[in-house]
Protein backbone atom coordinates (compact mmCIF):
# COMPACT_ATOMS: atom_id res chain seq x y z
CA UNK A 1 0.00 0.00 0.00
CA UNK A 2 1.72 3.52 -1.57
CA UNK A 3 -0.53 6.48 -0.11
CA UNK A 4 0.93 10.30 -0.78
CA UNK A 5 0.98 10.64 3.59
CA UNK A 6 2.51 13.87 3.49
CA UNK A 7 0.21 15.53 1.02
CA UNK A 8 -2.63 14.26 2.85
CA UNK A 9 -1.07 15.32 5.78
CA UNK A 10 -1.17 18.94 5.21
CA UNK A 11 -4.72 18.70 3.71
CA UNK A 12 -5.93 17.16 6.72
CA UNK A 13 -4.31 19.72 8.96
CA UNK A 14 -5.71 23.10 6.91
CA UNK A 15 -9.50 21.21 7.42
CA UNK A 16 -8.64 21.23 10.80
CA UNK A 17 -7.23 24.17 11.62
CA UNK A 18 -9.90 26.17 9.87
CA UNK A 19 -13.10 26.42 12.57
CA UNK A 20 -16.38 24.77 11.70
CA UNK A 21 -19.67 23.85 12.89
CA UNK A 22 -17.50 21.08 14.82
CA UNK A 23 -15.05 23.09 16.25
CA UNK A 24 -18.16 25.54 17.46
CA UNK A 25 -19.40 22.37 19.37
CA UNK A 26 -16.23 21.37 21.16
CA UNK A 27 -15.04 24.69 22.39
CA UNK A 28 -18.58 25.64 23.46
CA UNK A 29 -18.79 22.28 25.17
CA UNK A 30 -15.44 22.60 26.97
CA UNK A 31 -16.08 25.79 28.55
CA UNK A 32 -18.92 24.53 29.99
CA UNK A 33 -17.09 21.52 31.65
CA UNK A 34 -13.83 20.18 30.46
CA UNK A 35 -15.35 16.46 29.96
CA UNK A 36 -18.17 17.65 27.90
CA UNK A 37 -15.18 19.07 25.52
CA UNK A 38 -13.49 16.17 25.29
CA UNK A 39 -16.72 14.09 24.93
CA UNK A 40 -17.99 16.51 22.19
CA UNK A 41 -14.10 15.79 20.22
CA UNK A 42 -14.52 12.19 20.40
CA UNK A 43 -18.31 12.55 19.05
CA UNK A 44 -17.26 14.38 16.61
CA UNK A 45 -14.87 12.05 15.51
CA UNK A 46 -17.52 9.24 15.66
CA UNK A 47 -19.68 10.47 13.27
CA UNK A 48 -16.46 11.26 10.92
CA UNK A 49 -16.14 7.19 11.36
CA UNK A 50 -19.30 7.00 10.16
CA UNK A 51 -18.72 8.85 6.59
CA UNK A 52 -15.71 6.90 6.62
CA UNK A 53 -17.00 3.70 6.75
CA UNK A 54 -20.09 5.01 4.05
CA UNK A 55 -17.34 5.91 1.90
CA UNK A 56 -15.55 2.31 1.54
CA UNK A 57 -18.09 0.82 1.06
CA UNK A 58 -19.72 2.98 -1.55
CA UNK A 59 -22.89 4.51 0.11
CA UNK A 60 -22.09 7.82 0.52
CA UNK A 61 -21.38 7.51 -3.65
CA UNK A 62 -25.38 7.49 -3.73
CA UNK A 63 -26.05 9.98 -1.53
CA UNK A 64 -23.77 12.39 -3.58
CA UNK A 65 -25.17 11.50 -6.69
CA UNK A 66 -28.71 12.04 -5.18
CA UNK A 67 -29.52 15.49 -4.49
CA UNK A 68 -32.80 14.32 -2.76
CA UNK A 69 -30.69 12.64 -0.29
CA UNK A 70 -27.63 15.34 -0.08
CA UNK A 71 -30.11 17.92 0.34
CA UNK A 72 -32.03 16.35 3.19
CA UNK A 73 -28.88 15.82 5.40
CA UNK A 74 -27.63 18.91 4.45
CA UNK A 75 -31.46 20.55 5.86
CA UNK A 76 -31.08 17.68 8.96
CA UNK A 77 -27.35 19.40 9.59
CA UNK A 78 -28.68 23.01 9.84
CA UNK A 79 -31.65 22.34 11.75
CA UNK A 80 -29.74 20.92 14.20
CA UNK A 81 -26.96 23.80 14.23
CA UNK A 82 -30.06 26.44 14.48
CA UNK A 83 -31.50 24.32 17.55
CA UNK A 84 -28.42 24.62 19.17
CA UNK A 85 -28.08 28.06 18.63
CA UNK A 86 -31.82 28.59 19.91
CA UNK A 87 -30.76 26.83 23.05
CA UNK A 88 -27.67 28.54 23.69
CA UNK A 89 -29.41 32.20 23.02
CA UNK A 90 -32.15 31.01 25.36
CA UNK A 91 -30.16 29.81 28.12
CA UNK A 92 -27.68 33.16 28.01
CA UNK A 93 -31.17 35.24 28.34
CA UNK A 94 -32.55 32.78 31.21
CA UNK A 95 -29.34 32.97 33.10
CA UNK A 96 -29.31 36.98 32.57
CA UNK A 97 -32.59 37.10 34.40
CA UNK A 98 -31.23 35.03 36.94
CA UNK A 99 -28.23 37.44 37.64
CA UNK A 100 -31.10 39.99 37.99
CA UNK A 101 -33.52 38.42 40.47
CA UNK A 102 -29.90 37.47 42.34
CA UNK A 103 -29.29 41.20 42.66
CA UNK A 104 -32.65 42.24 43.65
CA UNK A 105 -33.02 39.98 46.27
CA UNK A 106 -33.54 41.44 50.01
CA UNK A 107 -30.46 41.08 51.54
CA UNK A 108 -32.60 40.43 54.81
CA UNK A 109 -32.96 36.86 53.02
CA UNK A 110 -29.41 35.93 52.89
CA UNK A 111 -28.82 36.56 56.66
CA UNK A 112 -32.03 34.64 57.25
CA UNK A 113 -30.51 31.52 55.80
CA UNK A 114 -33.20 31.02 52.93
CA UNK A 115 -31.19 30.66 50.09
CA UNK A 116 -30.37 27.40 49.21
CA UNK A 117 -26.74 26.24 49.37
CA UNK A 118 -24.97 25.72 46.51
CA UNK A 119 -24.86 22.48 44.87
CA UNK A 120 -21.40 20.38 43.88
CA UNK A 121 -20.56 20.07 40.30
CA UNK A 122 -22.84 17.93 38.06
CA UNK A 123 -21.98 14.36 37.58
CA UNK A 124 -19.59 13.80 34.63
CA UNK A 125 -21.45 11.56 33.30
CA UNK A 126 -24.37 13.62 32.25
CA UNK A 127 -22.04 16.21 30.05
CA UNK A 128 -20.05 13.63 28.96
CA UNK A 129 -22.91 12.17 27.31
CA UNK A 130 -24.36 15.59 26.07
CA UNK A 131 -21.38 16.34 24.31
CA UNK A 132 -20.55 13.35 22.86
CA UNK A 133 -23.91 13.68 21.09
CA UNK A 134 -23.68 16.61 19.92
CA UNK A 135 -20.25 16.71 18.69
CA UNK A 136 -21.73 13.08 16.66
CA UNK A 137 -24.60 14.68 15.29
CA UNK A 138 -23.16 17.95 14.15
CA UNK A 139 -20.24 15.77 12.16
CA UNK A 140 -22.77 13.01 10.79
CA UNK A 141 -25.24 14.91 9.60
CA UNK A 142 -22.22 16.99 7.88
CA UNK A 143 -22.84 16.09 3.99
CA UNK A 144 -19.28 17.45 3.63
CA UNK A 145 -17.52 15.23 6.00
CA UNK A 146 -18.66 12.79 3.51
CA UNK A 147 -17.64 14.39 0.42
CA UNK A 148 -14.45 14.79 1.95
CA UNK A 149 -13.83 10.73 2.04
CA UNK A 150 -15.37 11.06 -1.63
CA UNK A 151 -13.40 13.69 -3.45
CA UNK A 152 -10.34 14.55 -1.31
CA UNK A 153 -8.97 11.38 -0.31
CA UNK A 154 -9.49 9.84 -3.62
CA UNK A 155 -6.28 12.01 -4.52
CA UNK A 156 -3.62 10.22 -1.93
CA UNK A 157 -4.89 7.06 -2.86
CA UNK A 158 -2.57 4.52 -5.21
CA UNK A 159 -4.64 2.73 -7.52
CA UNK A 160 -2.68 -0.18 -7.98
CA UNK A 161 -3.27 -1.14 -4.42
CA UNK A 162 -6.94 -1.60 -2.46
CA UNK A 163 -8.81 1.73 -2.78
CA UNK A 164 -10.98 0.22 0.47
CA UNK A 165 -8.28 -0.51 2.66
CA UNK A 166 -6.21 2.84 1.41
CA UNK A 167 -9.40 4.69 2.47
CA UNK A 168 -9.63 2.83 5.66
CA UNK A 169 -6.03 3.81 6.49
CA UNK A 170 -6.35 7.29 5.38
CA UNK A 171 -9.81 7.57 7.23
CA UNK A 172 -8.41 6.28 10.50
CA UNK A 173 -5.51 8.27 10.33
CA UNK A 174 -7.50 11.59 10.11
CA UNK A 175 -9.92 10.10 12.83
CA UNK A 176 -6.70 10.08 15.23
CA UNK A 177 -5.56 13.20 14.24
CA UNK A 178 -8.79 15.02 15.20
CA UNK A 179 -8.65 13.28 18.61
CA UNK A 180 -5.26 14.89 19.47
CA UNK A 181 -6.26 18.44 18.06
CA UNK A 182 -10.06 18.20 19.88
CA UNK A 183 -8.14 17.59 22.48
CA UNK A 184 -5.61 20.49 22.58
CA UNK A 185 -8.47 22.54 21.91
CA UNK A 186 -10.22 21.69 24.88
CA UNK A 187 -7.16 22.37 26.86
CA UNK A 188 -6.69 25.87 25.58
CA UNK A 189 -10.34 26.28 26.25
CA UNK A 190 -10.61 25.10 30.09
CA UNK A 191 -7.28 28.37 30.81
CA UNK A 192 -10.18 30.59 29.25
CA UNK A 193 -12.89 29.17 31.70
CA UNK A 194 -11.77 31.91 34.08
CA UNK A 195 -12.08 34.43 32.09
CA UNK A 196 -15.37 33.43 30.67
CA UNK A 197 -16.81 32.53 33.75
CA UNK A 198 -17.42 36.41 34.84
CA UNK A 199 -20.99 36.85 34.31
CA UNK A 200 -21.03 39.45 31.76
CA UNK A 201 -18.26 37.88 29.51
CA UNK A 202 -20.46 34.89 29.90
CA UNK A 203 -23.30 35.92 28.70
CA UNK A 204 -21.90 37.28 25.86
CA UNK A 205 -20.31 34.70 25.29
CA UNK A 206 -22.78 32.27 25.19
CA UNK A 207 -25.08 34.87 23.24
CA UNK A 208 -21.69 34.90 20.50
CA UNK A 209 -21.72 31.53 19.98
CA UNK A 210 -25.57 31.08 20.17
CA UNK A 211 -25.63 33.18 17.57
CA UNK A 212 -22.79 31.92 15.36
CA UNK A 213 -24.66 27.96 15.30
CA UNK A 214 -27.61 29.61 14.10
CA UNK A 215 -26.12 31.95 11.59
CA UNK A 216 -24.16 28.78 10.26
CA UNK A 217 -27.25 26.56 10.06
CA UNK A 218 -29.25 29.31 8.32
CA UNK A 219 -26.10 29.63 5.94
CA UNK A 220 -26.02 25.77 5.40
CA UNK A 221 -29.75 25.58 4.56
CA UNK A 222 -29.56 28.52 1.82
CA UNK A 223 -27.02 26.42 0.27
CA UNK A 224 -28.78 23.36 0.13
Amino acid sequence: MSVDLMGFLGVVLVAYVVPGPDFLVVFRSAIEHPAKGRAAGLGAQAGLCVHMLAAAVGLAVIAARSPAVYGAVKLLGAAYLVHLGVRAVLAARRSARERRADRERPAAQESRGDIEPATGPAPTGAPWRSGFAQGFLTNVLNPKAALFFLSILPQFVDGAGSTTRQIFFLGILDVLIGIVYWFVVVAVAVRLRTLLARPKVQHRWELTTGWLFIAVGVGVAASA
